[in-house]
């Protein structure tokens, strides 16, 4: 097998200070625009993963790559699987924007579109239970498999790395506080735990959204994509985070919208989120906030960025400029909440206490 270690050009994402006033007057943080990085910033994972496989003889010459995505990693995998050779099939779901759907085709890729959500594990339990009956039909097909593969984790080091280098350029030494948004759990545990090797002392605070089970809340139905999760992936490091938030819309949207009037580096879900928790946390410790906003406003056009998708949900109403705090993160978490106690929510997530700290 020949393997090809180096693909695709990822990442090299510029860091960014952001002084908009979300959620209040703040005086700034800064951002890794990963929008304007090279394929995306999942284009780093969906490398890492790819390699890696090729690497250990899983993932065959030609071999078709199968994966479950809610967009952003689709793109990734479609960049970097191309100069491989690999044909990419994506499950999908029905609420994937039309601009989505058509630059993953345009891409190459093949779509399966999922048209129910699972009773209990939401779109991505119906994804997966779709992705597994593509894999018992292709027996050479390669499932990444983000949620629980470690080497999702792996390719963010570089991204931790840039924002080593890019804090020191402006003569800065290190960071104080890392806000993170967390899905599958790979940006987050990949950049948190090789910045706390260059900074022991660096508090991680993971961003959630508000009615995902990632952190012990129960699942309800997500108006918000691209972070949160109906199901535990294996990927997320419990143990290092100093706190999580659970952000809801009114906020993200919020955030979104004043990014891109007031410093025009905007995007989705996750960088709205993520922006909320990072503006706050910038007016609460003295020392240098970092943050990473995922992906652009382009496939948000038509929700986010619409007026009247906003309306119907009832998402322009003032949003909450502070966290309400709980004690315990199985407390419920309705609106932008803050918990200090962060624990696996079973007892199959991993505690790697002394690898993290």
């Amino acid at each position: 097998m020949t393997v090809i270690e180096s693909p695709a050009r990822v990442g090299d994402s510029p860091l960014v200070r952001i002084l908009t006033p979300v959620p209040n007057p703040h005086p700034g943080y800064f951002a890794k625009i990963e929008s304007l990085g090279f394929g995306g910033l999942k284009a780093r994972s969906a490398l890492s993963m790819l390699v890696g496989a090729r690497r250990r003889g899983q993932l065959r010459d030609g071999a078709r790559i199968v994966e479950s995505t809610s967009g952003t990693l689709g793109v990734g995998l479609a960049y970097v699987a191309q100069p491989l050779g690999h044909p990419v099939t994506l499950v999908v779901d029905s609420e994937l924007e039309p601009a989505m759907r058509n630059l993953l085709c345009a891409l190459g890729a093949t779509l399966e579109i999922v048209d129910r959500p699972h009773p209990e594990g939401g779109w991505q339990q119906a994804r997966l239970d779709v992705l597994h009956r593509i894999l018992a039909a292709d027996p050479d097909a390669y499932w990444p498999n983000q949620y629980d593969n470690p080497d999702n984790a792996v390719g963010y080091h570089g991204l931790a790395d840039e924002i080593v280098a890019g804090l020191a350029a402006q003569g800065i030494e290190r960071a104080e506080v890392l806000v993170c948004s967390v899905g599958t759990g790979g940006h987050s545990s990949g950049v948190g735990l090789r910045l706390r090797q260059v900074w022991p002392d660096l508090r991680i605070i993971g961003v959630d959204a508000v009615g995902s089970t990632i952190f012990g809340q129960p699942a309800t139905c997500r108006v918000m994509r691209g972070l949160g999760s109906s199901v535990h992936p294996g990927n997320v490091r419990y143990e290092m985070f100093d706190e999580v938030h659970w952000v809801g819309p009114r906020e993200a949207v919020h955030a979104c919208r004043s990014l891109a009037r007031d410093g025009f580096h905007t995007g989705g879900w996750s960088t709205g989120a993520v922006a909320t928790v990072a503006g706050w946390a910038a007016t609460r410790w003295p020392g240098p906030v970092v943050t990473v906003f995922p992906d652009g406003p382009d496939r948000y056009l038509r929700t986010i960025f619409d007026d009247d998708w906003c309306a119907r949900y009832g998402l322009l109403a003032p949003p909450r400029t502070h966290p309400h705090e709980i004690a315990e993160c199985g407390d419920p978490a309705e609106c932008w909440t803050r918990c200090e106690a962060v624990r696996a929510p079973h007892p199959g997530a991993r505690d790697r206490m002394e690898t993290a700290r």
